[in-house]
């Protein structure tokens, strides 16, 4: 699917001090790619607009970067600067360290926002409902600034806060049921349960790796 005119736009959270990886995770690769392009790759394929959300300048040759307003304010700090610099109505975030997520899953992330206006929307896995890919309504960004400067810096803390300001919940969708009803599908056909696999540390990269390997064959 694509998206037309300032309704959404696509950021990349990638602005972590990486301290488990031992080196900037956005530039460790992954089947001889870099993990910030497997991210700005999965938005440009849900057809959405890409750009870097964090203080890691030295990525602008892979998209526009948005820096922090404050230093190390986490991931958070990223949602408010991009929702802070965008005229999009929703902006839809993907972490840097998530480099197996579909880019469908996005695409209909986003398309659910647009259609029922939502505040938040996420997605679940096992029951469990997942930070990123999120999808952000731009009116929450007040709510978000708040929590942010009350220090916690939890993202999901923060969803939850916004969604409330708005009277509503965050909406979350069981990536389990898009995939057995065909409205999400992964390319390399990876199960729902290893699309969030997070890549923060080299053991964490050999799992995936090994996956990858695995599905290519």
């Amino acid at each position: 699917m694509s998206f037309t005119g300032p309704v959404f736009a696509g950021f990349v959270l990638a602005g972590g001090q990486s301290s488990r990886m031992g080196r900037d995770k956005a530039l460790v690769k992954l089947a001889g790619q870099p993990l910030i392009a497997y991210a700005l790759e999965a938005l440009r394929n849900a057809g959405l607009s890409a750009q870097i959300a964090g203080a890691r300048s030295e990525l602008s040759g892979f998209a526009p970067v948005i820096l922090d307003r404050e230093e190390s304010a986490g991931p958070l700090g990223g949602i408010c600067a991009a929702l802070a610099a965008t005229q999009a109505d929703f902006a839809v975030f993907l972490s840097v360290d998530l480099p197996l997520i579909p880019a469908s899953l996005a695409a209909y992330l986003a398309r659910d926002a647009a259609m029922t206006g939502s505040t938040i929307t996420l997605a679940s896995v096992n029951g469990f409902a997942q930070t990123f890919p999120a999808v952000v309504c731009r009116l929450a960004l007040p709510a978000l600034e708040k929590e942010l400067r009350t220090g916690r810096g939890s993202c999901f803390a923060g969803f939850r806060t916004a969604a409330a300001g708005a009277e509503e919940r965050p909406r979350i969708l069981a990536a389990e049921s898009l995939l057995q009803s065909g409205h999400v599908a992964h390319p390399l056909d990876l199960p729902a349960e290893r699309w969030f696999h997070n890549v923060n540390t080299p053991a964490d990269l050999e799992v995936a790796e090994s996956w990858l390997r695995r599905a290519i064959r």
